[in-house]
């Protein structure tokens, strides 16, 4: 079937869908139904179609009204954690693939700027940095700056500091996406200048196994804060078939919902950064088993569980409508 036909035999129904009140649930879960057996059919016809996107975000709105009108309030707090927050992910997949990839780049010209520059690096990080590390180096001890605070003030300071940075990045999403770009990108020019001083200074691996410890964790929840504030941006600049308005209020809460989502990743990785990272001797096995343990989940809970939610419940739909 031709999408155009596709189209004009469906889209009284998506349009009527759309601005139906929120009805039984029976009735929700069969407008669930509906809509995912189309995004299915158009998923497998026209997968790169506007038409599949259309679909995508109105299953997704679906399920999301089908949920909040369910009855089992007390499981509020596990039903975010385990369907609400992925999907959200899944929704928002090209959001934060742009975000990795802005924050990337920005990561390739600050080690750039630092190899070519002599002087970046004190630019970006400061001097007093640059210059209490040179005398950790030249004392044996060149991670000693994760030694200098006490664990608990350590962890509160980084943790506070952590989740302001994640609200700011998804708050200047509101400057047109604009200002989220300009947060990842400085963001990522000062890591990449930072992960390169240490290379240059010959401690390139021993910089990763020590300082990635609370790092993967931290880096990737500033990168998925920096979706937040793409998708709140972009509510705004692509509304669809939505008002500016309608678009940008769902925008700013999904974006709100994934910043309240970090939160407890933040917070670990404060943990790590005031208790663990510190102990810079610590056995080998035990940096690489915390560094493969922390981006193992990272890449499950963002990429890999919501695609396998988000099938499974298209399966769970052709199910139904064949019973």
């Amino acid at each position: 079937m031709r999408e155009a036909v596709f189209v004009k035999q469906n889209s009284e129904k998506w349009q009527r869908y759309e601005v139906l009140e929120h009805g039984s649930p029976d009735e929700l879960a069969n407008r669930f139904i509906e809509i995912t057996n189309d995004l299915a059919f158009a998923r497998t016809f026209y997968p790169e179609s506007k038409t599949t996107a259309y679909l995508n975000g109105l299953a997704f709105k679906l399920h999301q009204t089908l949920y909040k009108n369910r009855k089992e309030r007390s499981n509020r707090f596990k039903t975010f954690w385990q369907t609400e927050l992925p999907f959200i992910f899944w929704k928002y997949r090209r959001q934060l693939l742009y975000s990795l990839l802005f924050f990337v780049v920005a990561c390739g010209i600050g080690a750039l700027s630092a190899k070519y520059d002599d002087t970046f690096v004190r630019l970006i990080m400061g001097n007093n940095y640059v210059n209490m590390t040179n005398e950790n180096i030249a004392k044996g001890d060149p991670f000693g700056v994760y030694k200098q605070e006490g664990p608990f003030q350590m962890f509160l300071r980084i943790a506070l500091n952590n989740i302001f940075v994640s609200f700011m990045a998804f708050a200047l999403g509101a400057f047109l996406s604009l200002g989220t770009v300009v947060a990842l990108f400085r963001n990522g020019v000062m890591l990449g200048s930072f992960q390169y001083y240490f290379f240059s200074k010959g401690l390139g691996l021993q910089s990763v196994l020590v300082i990635w410890i609370h790092g993967t964790l931290e880096i990737s929840a500033i990168v998925i804060a920096g979706a937040a504030g793409l998708i709140l941006g972009n509510s705004f600049l692509f509304p669809g078939t939505y008002s500016r308005l309608e678009s940008l209020k769902d925008g700013a809460k999904d974006g709100l919902k994934i910043i309240i989502g970090l939160i407890p990743v933040f917070l670990t990785a404060a943990f790590f950064e005031g208790f663990v990272t510190r102990h810079t001797e610590m056995p080998l096995w035990l940096s690489m088993l915390i560094l493969a343990a922390s981006a193992a989940f990272v890449t499950w809970y963002v990429v890999i569980y919501p695609t396998r939610l988000f099938k499974n419940h298209l399966i769970t739909a052709h199910a139904r409508t064949k019973n």
